[in-house]
């Protein structure tokens, strides 16, 4: 049986859309990028260089170019792949493996986030290519994840799922979302 604070951590770990306009420290966002080198990593190669931003104007453009940047943050960790790198060591880009370890590299700082009491929320969903030419990345490095970092906001003041939420099998055809989830009892 798992205990103390390792397991609390790991139990009370949210992930947290709503972020207030605080900025991170940059001790702090210095300390959760760096968390990234304790990550369970294949062959112990290390990958998956992440970035650090906390510049406002590359927040709002990453979240121009981010349809899954619900959260607003003030500072964000982007986990990227080394292909060039990966190459170097006989992987193909395809290979399953950088993908887990953006998985861990990422678990790994947001618990280093939860820990020193920020808030943070993955996101997935955004133009890897705009990503990679706002950031200035190399040819062979590319954005997997950004992880959106912050103080946590007001919970009430989180925007409403688009389409509201639909149980497998209940959509009609002709129903459209926005039908759905009015009459919705969940």
């Amino acid at each position: 049986m798992l205990g103390g604070e390792v397991y609390e951590a790991i139990r009370s770990r949210r992930v947290t859309r709503s972020m207030s306009m605080q900025p991170v420290d940059p001790a702090q966002l210095e300390q959760v990028v760096r968390s990234a080198r304790y990550a369970p990593n294949a062959g112990n190669r290390r990958l998956q260089p992440v970035l650090a931003i906390d510049d406002a104007r590359h927040l709002r453009l990453l979240r121009m170019i981010a349809p899954g940047m619900i959260a607003r943050p003030t500072a964000a960790a982007v986990v990227c792949i080394d292909f060039g790198r990966a190459e170097q060591f006989g992987f193909r880009r395809e290979t399953a493996g950088l993908f887990i370890d953006v998985g861990t590299t990422a678990a790994t700082m947001l618990l280093a986030a939860h820990a020193l009491g920020l808030a943070a929320c993955p996101v997935t969903s955004f133009s890897r290519v705009a990503a990679d030419r706002l950031l200035g990345l190399d040819p062979d490095v590319s954005a997997q994840m950004i992880i959106c970092l912050g103080h946590a906001g007001d919970p009430e003041a989180e925007p409403p799922l688009i389409g509201g939420w639909v149980r497998a099998g209940s959509r009609s055809d002709s129903a459209s979302p926005r039908d759905q989830s009015a009459g919705a009892d969940h």
